[in-house]
């Protein structure tokens, strides 16, 4: 972990996406736009048949990355998404990465 290099504000959210979103790349797709926004955290499928992961990254981040998960990839059918902000103290994230199901 950094220390706080820029003095742009870290934010942390919780996101539930809830559709056809297991089984076809939805977690992977995840990992690879979270890492080019520069987003750290964690996505996992559950056993509900949804997705959750955990964001952190500027408010700009966030916000691309909520709006990506929301229309989900192509092969993705998004019927309901839910954002949790997460309130400090948080963890810090050094990576985005694919955790096992829970």
């Amino acid at each position: 972990m950094e220390s706080g290099e820029n003095d742009e504000p870290l934010e942390t959210r919780l996101v539930r996406v809830r559709g056809q979103v297991q089984g076809i790349g939805y977690r992977e797709a995840c990992v690879r736009r979270a890492s080019a926004l520069g987003v750290t955290g964690w996505v996992r499928n559950r056993m509900d048949g949804s997705v959750e992961a955990m964001l952190q990254g500027s408010p700009e981040q966030l916000a691309t990355l909520c709006a990506w998960l929301s229309e989900g990839m192509p092969a993705a059918l998004v019927d309901a998404f839910e954002v949790t902000e997460v309130q400090p103290p948080f963890a810090r994230f050094d990576t985005f990465e694919r955790l096992a199901t829970q």
